[in-house]
């Protein structure tokens, strides 16, 4: 039976249609990274579980991906347009460290999460700070050809020269402006133009900030993805990832910006390949990212990061998600019954497939390449699991080859392996310094519920904080 041809969901036709790339064999793939300025939670984390999914099943099908995934060490403002303060800037006031500090630090600890949860690496990561000056090129020229106009805050995208614009998330323009009242930003002449430059007018200096046609100031948040996307994929690609939420703002804004950027009449980006949210209502225990869970509060509680991929998987990427500690119990007994049946056939060679694995095989292939139903692969995975006329080889055959794209260990982890107690997690000292200095912060500003639910954090991490009557708290090791 041939491979069944990929097809996939397109935010930007509302279709799911068969895949073809630019240049087969070759797949281009942008994926919009974090924001550096806090940890990631475990519902951020559900877009890269989702785009690692999306490059294995194209490398499975013999592409050749080419992945990007951007650092936005610069630029977001507290909302997704153009109002509040940037957030790395906040991170620093909060944390009494410099932006570059605070960019690096989570940036790291970022990396070290998408380790744990096996997402492949990209072949590029490009941070915003790196690439001011492509930007201010790319801006140049867009105000150069009529596209932009001048602010005291900053060079703005004129969103009525694009009749096309909002065309991704179905915008209605002239809703919007009929129902404007204020401009968020003074002299702007559209409610839903945007900041391709934005220049400081409070006169308080910022501590990343660059020189400009514009003035001194920083690059838009939106500016820096069409930028670093062109930088290593070229001018069009086949591909760009990201959550529900970049639709209506971040993404919309991408397309305006680029298509406008180029002018050559040609669709930007070919595919747009959104996933969806995880409901975190029933994992509120970790301040220090807003709320949500993280992937070292699963390893706390006991779960191995790959639980929560399993859990992840078991639904479509489409589909809003509920997360509870009920669910991942659920996720913890269902993959530990894989792998015992699984890790038990490691010890026999792989064998060809006969007639009945090869049956599993195509019904996985043909899951996958339905719009990635991995919760229908994953059912496959079960039923072969259980089947007893699979021979051990065929089935560590199958076990291989499943886990190119799942990645949930078939292959190589053991069941007990699942479990994981305390003296298994490491901490690093810098990762208990940012904490302490968020609990500094919220001691200073006399939030004391704040400062307490931080202490339980640290505790929960084996750290003892003791308070001195002058200057800030100290800790050690419990």
């Amino acid at each position: 039976m041939p491979e069944p041809a990929l097809r996939l969901y397109n935010t930007l036709t509302r279709r799911v249609d068969e895949f073809e790339p630019q240049h087969r064999p070759d797949v281009g793939m942008y994926s919009c990274g974090p924001t550096v300025y806090a940890y990631q939670h475990i519902g951020n984390m559900r877009t890269y579980v989702f785009a690692d999914t999306l490059k294995r099943a194209l490398r499975s099908q013999g592409y050749r991906v080419r992945h990007v995934i951007n650092i936005t060490d610069v630029g977001h403002l507290t909302s997704d347009a153009d109002e509040g303060e940037d957030k790395l800037e906040l991170a620093s006031e909060r944390e009494h460290k410099d932006a570059w500090q605070i960019a690096e630090h989570y940036t790291q600890v970022f990396k070290e999460d998408i380790e744990r949860l096996r997402i492949l690496e990209p072949d590029v990561w490009c941070k915003a700070t790196d690439h001011i000056p492509q930007m201010i090129t790319f801006a140049e020229r867009l105000e150069e050809s009529g596209w932009c106009y001048r602010l005291p805050s900053g060079l703005y995208f004129d969103t009525t020269r694009d009749e096309d614009y909002g065309k991704l998330a179905r915008l209605d323009l002239e809703g919007q402006r009929a129902g404007a009242r204020v401009d968020v930003i003074e002299g702007k002449r559209n409610p839903a133009d945007f900041a391709i430059w934005r220049t400081e007018t409070s006169g308080r200096r910022r501590q990343m900030e660059w020189d400009s046609p514009w003035g001194r100031g920083a690059p838009g948040w939106h500016l820096e993805c069409s930028v670093m996307s062109m930088e290593y994929l070229g001018s069009h690609f086949d591909i760009h990832t990201g959550g529900v939420d970049h639709i209506p703002v971040h993404h919309t804004n991408e397309i305006a910006q680029s298509e406008a950027y180029l002018s050559d009449g040609r669709t930007w980006v070919g595919w747009w390949i959104h996933g969806d949210f995880i409901n975190l209502k029933g994992a509120k225990i970790s301040k220090s990212a807003g709320g949500g869970a993280l992937v070292t509060d699963l390893i706390d509680r006991g779960y191995h990061p790959l639980v929560y991929r399993y859990l992840l998987l078991q639904a479509h990427y489409r589909s809003q998600l509920e997360f509870s500690w009920d669910a991942m119990d659920g996720a913890r007994v269902g993959l530990r019954r894989l792998l015992d049946r699984y890790a038990a056939a490691r010890g026999h060679p792989e064998a060809p497939l006969g007639e009945t694995a090869q049956r599993y095989m195509d019904a996985f292939d043909e899951a996958i390449s339905d719009d990635l139903n991995t919760a229908t692969a994953i059912a496959t995975v079960s039923a072969a699991a259980r089947d007893d006329a699979l021979a051990p080889g065929e089935l560590r055959a199958l076990a291989s080859r499943f886990d190119e794209v799942l990645a949930i260990g078939l292959s190589d982890f053991e069941p007990g392996d699942l479990d994981l107690k305390r003296s298994d997690v490491t901490v690093s000292t810098e990762a208990v310094d940012t904490l302490m200095a968020e609990r500094e912060a919220a001691r200073a500003a006399r939030d004391f519920a704040r400062s307490d639910e931080l202490r339980a954090r640290l505790n929960d991490l084996g750290v003892v904080v003791e308070d001195q009557p002058n200057g800030p708290a100290t800790w050690r090791w419990q």
